[in-house]
């Protein structure tokens, strides 16, 4: 289990960008096909823009055709919390960072092999740290 982080409104909003905050501490979303990792195939590491947490590896990241980067698993299942989401009608499985809370996206049982999973994320509430070359 992830150590918690506690931090004031005020401090998110300084640290963050509006559409940053927006996403990831009032659950918004990013209009599809419009964040910077939807197509990204660089490799590394995407971590929480909150709080730095390393959530997703790039080799479990997929083309799934919505518009939004999508994982079939995270780096530590621990890292990545699931709360159901009944909002606007829907019932949906919500993906938080387990460390800071911070929104990520959501969860949909449509994904590939060998989960399953389909970890469909905003890019506003990630942060890719390039796999060093050697």
């Amino acid at each position: 289990m992830a150590e918690k982080i506690t931090t004031d409104e005020s401090v998110w909003k300084q640290k963050l960008t509006p559409e940053q905050y927006h996403v990831t501490r009032q659950a918004g979303t990013e209009p599809a096909f419009t964040g910077k990792y939807w197509e990204t195939k660089d490799a590394g590491t995407y971590h929480c823009v909150c709080c730095g947490e390393p959530l997703f590896d790039s080799t479990t990241k997929f083309d799934s055709g919505t518009g939004w980067p999508s994982f079939y698993k995270p780096t530590d299942e621990s890292k990545v919390e699931e709360h159901k989401d009944s909002q606007f009608g829907m019932v949906r499985t919500e993906a938080r960072c387990s460390s800071c809370g911070a929104h990520l996206g959501h969860v949909f049982e449509d994904g590939p092999a060998p989960t399953g999973l389909r970890y469909c994320m905003n890019s506003a509430a990630l942060d890719l740290k390039p796999k060093e070359k050697k």
